[in-house]
Formats: C-alpha cells, structure tokens, sequence
C-alpha cells in the first residue's frame, strides 16, 4: 500500500467525511418516510431534494470556509476539487435513488424501496466502517474496538436523528 500525499490524504479524507455524512442524511430521511406512509413520487421527490440540499450546503461551506480562511475566491483548480468532493458523495445514494425512481415509476412498491434504500444505506456504512478499521495500525481485539465504536456512534446518529425527525 503506497503513502498519499498530504493534499491526496485531504483530498480523500474530504472525500469519504461527505459521503458518510451524505449516507447518514439519507438514512434519516428514508427512516422517516418509512414512519409517514407518504406516496412512491413523495418519497422520491423528498429524498432526491435532501440528496441535493444536503450536497449545495456542503458545497457552499467549503466555498465560505475557503473565503474565511484565504481572504480569496478559490481558483478554478480549487472550485473543481470542491465540485468534486460534494457530488462526488452521490455515489453512496445511488441505490436508494434508484430504488426510489423504481418505486415512483411503479416497478417497486414505495415499502419496498425505502426498506431496500435503509439495508442499502447501512450497508455502506458497515462497509466503510470497516475498511477505515482494518487500516488501522493496531491488534485486532483493538481494531474490533474501534469497529464497534464506529457502530455504536452511528447507532447514535441515527436514533438521534429520527428523534429529531421522527
């Protein structure tokens, strides 16, 4: 496994942040509408709307964040890494778009694609959790630690979430 450069690290470090943010986003969301019964259309419209809310707001905080800390406008170079970073995070919602698009086209019925978006969503994030685990430079009963923390965390995420949005 070769070394990344810093800016290569940062880069991909920005990279994953969004996508784990993006998939406990949509975790919530698709948790919620699970608990309201709303239409297949409803349900597509609602998460396809949060999907891009969610990644303007990113994009717009590291443009902000970028002014604050520079004094400038980013470059385009800069601009196109950050084009990068928040909409490269739509690839950990692409399932459940699609099962959402299936559901409103009437292919799925709405139950269906929201419980196949969560097992999708979860999915992701056990399979993030636990490659970011096994890089860890540590023994194994201590590389499971740091797993079960990451679940337990997320467990919290979402129950808070759905508190707030349930």
């Amino acid at each position: 496994m070769r070394r990344l450069s810093a800016a290569d690290a940062a880069e991909r470090t920005a990279h994953l942040k969004e996508r784990v943010y993006l998939t406990f986003t949509a975790l919530a969301v698709v948790l919620t509408l699970q608990s309201h019964g709303e239409s297949a259309r409803e349900a597509a419209v609602t998460l396809a709307i949060v999907v891009l809310g969610t990644l303007l707001a990113v994009l717009v905080a590291d443009v902000v964040s970028h002014i604050a800390v520079h004094a400038l406008l980013p470059d385009r170079a800069e601009f196109t890494r950050m084009l990068r970073t928040s909409f490269g995070a739509l690839g950990a919602v692409t399932l459940p778009l699609i099962f959402m698009g299936l559901a409103a086209a009437g292919v799925w019925r709405v139950e269906a694609a929201l419980r196949g978006s969560v097992i999708a969503l979860i999915a992701g994030l056990v399979a993030i959790g636990y490659l970011a685990a096994r890089r860890v430079r540590l023994p194994a009963w201590a590389r499971m630690v740091v797993l079960f923390a990451e679940f337990g965390l997320g467990f919290a995420v979402v129950a808070l979430e759905l508190l707030a949005h349930g």
